[in-house]
């Protein structure tokens, strides 16, 4: 039988910590993420008392399944199944940029599951024009490495490559963690096809009419334009209680940015009554 198409795909995952009073904390990576990108995170989180905590890959995204439809309903159901895999009744969700999206679709469609909720650094609206992941995406389909380079040498000429339309150095760094190796060819690890396809998608939000009751942090960089105060009105509409935080100097990647700050904000909220 065929899968239909809103079918969960099993997440690539880990678990780090254990017991602790509070729910399981579970980390969402954002679009050319996996859940390497919250490791670091995870273990310090673990280390401030956090308990339980699980990293993800999201579908099309690191060591997780591939799958045609990429839609925030699809990824929403996928952290669904995870969690009653994992036997999860109840968790906190953090997510960041395309992650942050899920967490709240996720938390809207099920408020039962989510005892509290962080989106780091987007809001509940449509955010970068598509324009500029499309020309992302076009230039790493266009990539051409030959077979029997070393990995260094790989990564190397796939950067040179990139560089005309991905002019900044970090973000291109980030896009070639997902170059990686597969029977002697470099390939791509995510799923170009299925988010090019779906870029519309990833980059709008659903529509929602009920709220989310519970807890929420909007956690944004200062230097980011991703969580503005024209957004103010949805996020409350959508999330009455949320409180709106900016890190200073941080940009998009607030964990990677400023990583202390970021860790104290979050167990900050995390022990808030």
């Amino acid at each position: 039988p065929h899968p239909s198409p809103l079918s969960a795909v099993p997440l690539a995952h880990t678990v780090l910590g254990s017991g602790g009073e509070r729910p399981p904390l579970v980390l969402l990576h954002g679009l050319f993420g996996s859940h390497g990108n919250f490791q670091t995170v995870a273990k310090a989180l673990v280390r401030g008392g956090c308990g339980k905590v699980v990293t993800l890959d999201a579908r099309n995204h690191g060591g997780s399944p591939h799958s045609p439809l990429m839609t925030y309903e699809a990824m929403s159901l996928d952290v669904q199944h995870l969690l009653s895999r994992l036997g999860i009744a109840k968790c906190i969700l953090l997510g960041h940029s395309m992650g942050g999206k899920t967490a709240m679709t996720l938390a809207l469609q099920r408020p039962d599951l989510v005892e509290r909720l962080i989106s780091v650094d987007i809001s509940p609206v449509s955010s970068a024009p598509v324009s500029e992941f499309s020309a992302y995406i076009s230039a790493m389909k266009s990539v051409k490495i030959p077979d029997g380079l070393s990995r260094s040498a790989a990564r190397q000429l796939a950067d040179e490559q990139l560089r005309p339309v991905v002019q900044l150095p970090q973000l291109r760094q980030f896009l070639l963690t997902n170059l990686v190796e597969a029977e002697g060819h470099y390939v791509w690890r995510v799923n170009l096809e299925a988010i090019s396809h779906h870029l519309t998608d990833i980059m709008n939000f659903p529509v929602f009419h009920k709220p989310y009751p519970g807890p929420t942090l909007f956690l944004g960089g200062s230097k980011s334009p991703y969580i503005s105060s024209k957004d103010y009105p949805e996020i409350k509409r959508l999330f009455p209680t949320a409180r709106v935080q900016y890190i200073e100097g941080a940009g998009h990647i607030v964990h990677q940015d400023k990583f202390e700050e970021f860790i104290t904000a979050v167990l900050n909220f995390l022990t808030a009554p």
